[in-house]
């Protein structure tokens, strides 16, 4: 077999990342207890916590209505921002898990987003004041869609359970040993 290229030799010898793949299969977990109870907080929503927080503050300097959003642009920023750094270093395993906390922000936001008429959800503020706002009811109601609250919630929740679904196949197909698969 004398004729067959490097690359080609390469493809044939992959061997499995026992821990990549682990790692996939405790996504995979993690992602079917989210889908099985959306409105349940999780680890992973405290994290988020942090990046919605910041993102009120960085775009506050753009008027009310970005500040309001800002708090989901940042939770959106920072896995797409992780994202892209793994992306552009060809660490597809990485890229794909990061891939998965989008989708899991994006879950997270639903919650909000189909609570913007009745605001029963509890909210958080930089300092606890009493100043808290409903994000995705201010939003909503000054895009005239509050009352599609439901709809728009639904299709974040689908878009978010279909980029985590991937995440975890990506996962597990960048498990293998990736050097034939950088290019």
């Amino acid at each position: 077999m004398s004729f067959m290229h490097s690359a080609d030799t390469e493809i044939m010898t992959n061997k499995r990342n026992y821990v990549k793949t682990g790692f996939a299969l405790l996504l995979l977990v993690y992602g079917l207890a989210i889908a099985r109870d959306v409105d349940d907080y999780r680890f992973l929503d405290r994290v988020d916590l942090v990046p919605h927080e910041a993102g009120h503050l960085l775009f506050s300097y753009f008027g009310e209505f970005i500040m309001v959003l800002g708090g989901t642009m940042g939770q959106l920023f920072a896995p797409i921002a992780f994202g892209l750094y793994f992306y552009l270093r060809n660490e597809r395993f990485s890229t794909s898990v990061v891939l998965f906390w989008l989708g899991q922000n994006l879950v997270n936001i639903t919650r909000y987003v189909k609570d913007a008429q009745a605001m029963a959800q509890p909210l958080v503020s930089v300092g606890g004041g009493d100043d808290s706002i409903h994000d995705w009811n201010y939003i909503l109601l000054k895009l005239n869609l509050l009352r599609h609250d439901q709809v728009i919630g639904n299709v974040i929740l689908g878009s978010g359970l279909f980029i985590m679904l991937l995440s975890v196949l990506l996962g597990f197909y960048y498990s293998t040993d990736e050097t034939d698969r950088m290019s």
